[in-house]
């Protein structure tokens, strides 16, 4: 395990470490005016939500290392405290990443990104069309981390008027990871895509409280097959399962089958089911 001081590195690099570390990222796509009504478009990653009563998201425009300068979008918050932030997905990555040249002060990004601007109805800023969500801000405060370059500047934001495009709601009106095919940063020039190849489902041990993997069997948790994330899947019950509780789950000769298999194949088998999100079959192939 390498240790890194962090005032033992340059900025630059522990930049460097920081985005590929704490990854991924959702990307703010953050739209503002300045006090003459000049429109800026520009995304940040350095960005998340944050409160849910009040609705508040939090982005952050670091303040160039290369000559400790201010990024526009900055400049104008200060000036004009509004910004619609709106959710980067697959189809616009490469326009969203365009946006993100260093353009002279006054230059429109939605006209070099060719992005199309739609009114906002509440703030001055504009909304990106071609997102699937856009927030419409008001920026409750700014607060300055430093004056160095690579400092940040986190811009408070609550929201007062969600768009979202009906296409990428599920059945019960909320927004489906699926459909949504959101786009996150990674470090470097690397990003990634939610899509149906790497989105998966962990359930949450909300309605009930799982006995823990301390309460596990000796012989399961001390298995060379089992994953630490097996074990937690396998804890998350609300009591040990037996045999006789689960007999309704499987046959008696596929049991008696079992039952003749040695423990590491057992243990190599609920490891399967496991990936598969079967817990009750990973516990019987366990018991058996």
């Amino acid at each position: 395990m390498k240790t890194i001081d962090p005032k033992s590195i340059s900025v630059p690099e522990l930049h460097g470490i920081l985005l590929g570390a704490i990854a991924p990222r959702p990307i703010a796509f953050a739209s503002t005016v300045d006090k003459e009504g000049n429109v800026n478009l520009s995304p940040f990653s350095f960005f998340n939500v944050f409160s849910a009563n009040p609705p508040i998201l939090i982005f952050s425009p670091a303040r160039r290392v290369k000559g400790n300068t201010t990024k526009h979008t900055l400049d104008n918050v200060h000036e004009v405290k509004e910004t619609c932030i709106s959710v980067v997905n697959y189809s616009m990555v490469q326009q969203m990443s365009l946006s993100s040249t260093e353009y002279d002060k006054g230059v429109n990004e939605f006209i070099k990104s060719g992005l199309t601007e739609v009114p906002s109805e509440k703030i001055k800023p504009p909304r990106v069309k071609e997102s699937p969500v856009s927030f419409e801000c008001i920026v409750k405060e700014i607060q300055p981390l430093g004056e160095e370059g690579g400092a940040g500047n986190l811009v408070i934001c609550e929201v007062v008027l969600i768009h979202i495009d009906e296409a990428i709601l599920d059945d019960n009106g909320k927004p489906d990871p699926f459909k949504i095919d959101a786009v996150a940063r990674m470090g470097g020039d690397w990003y990634s895509r939610s899509n149906s190849n790497n989105i998966f489902k962990v359930e949450k041990p909300l309605r009930t409280k799982g006995i823990g993997i301390d309460q596990l069997p000796i012989s399961i948790k001390t298995s060379s097959v089992l994953t630490g994330n097996d074990l937690a899947m396998l804890a998350n019950v609300e009591v040990l399962p037996t045999l006789e509780t689960l007999a309704d789950t499987i046959s008696e000769d596929e049991l008696v089958k079992l039952k003749l298999v040695a423990a590491d194949a057992k243990h190599a088998e609920a490891h399967k089911y496991l990936a598969e999100g079967n817990t009750t079959k990973a516990w019987i192939s366990l018991l058996a």
